[in-house]
C-alpha cells in the first residue's frame, strides 16, 4: 500500500509527530511505500535544524532526517507555514525541502491512503 503522511503538530508539543514517525517507520519495515511526508501548520517545526533538545531527549528532527536518508523519503515542508514560523531553506534540516500545498494535493491523489497526524 502507498501512504501519504500529513503532520500538523510540532515535535515537542504534541504526540502526533512521534506517532507519525513510528507509523512511517513501521510501514516501511512492512514493505509499504511512503509517497510523501508533508509538514503543515506547526508541523513545519519538525524540519528546522535549529532544534536543540536536551541530551536525554530524542531528537525527532534527526530521526526524520535519518529515516529519509535510509528510505529516500520525500519530506516536504509547507512554504507558507514555514515562513510564518521563521523557517527558510537555510535552516532546514537534512532531507527536508520547502514547497507548496500542491505537493499535499498530489499526495492525496497518488497515495492509496492519506494519514493525518494532529489537528
Amino acid at each position: 500500500m502507498k501512504f501519504g503522511i500529513l503532520i500538523n503538530e510540532g515535535p515537542y508539543t504534541h504526540q502526533a509527530t512521534d506517532s507519525a514517525y513510528q507509523f512511517t517507520k513501521a510501514a516501511l519495515e512492512k514493505g509499504h511505500e511512503i509517497f510523501r511526508v508533508f509538514f503543515y501548520h506547526d508541523g513545519v517545526n519538525n524540519a528546522t535544524k535549529l532544534t536543540e533538545p536536551p541530551q536525554d531527549d530524542r531528537n525527532i528532527v534527526n530521526l526524520w532526517s535519518a529515516l529519509a536518508k535510509e528510505h529516500n523519503l520525500d519530506l516536504v515542508v509547507c512554504v507558507a507555514a514555514a515562513l510564518r514560523r521563521g523557517i527558510q531553506e537555510e535552516n532546514l534540516a537534512e532531507g527536508f525541502r520547502i514547497s507548496g500545498l500542491g505537493q499535499l494535493i498530489e499526495s492525496g491523489i497518488q497515495a492509496d491512503r492519506m494519514i493525518t497526524f494532529g489537528d
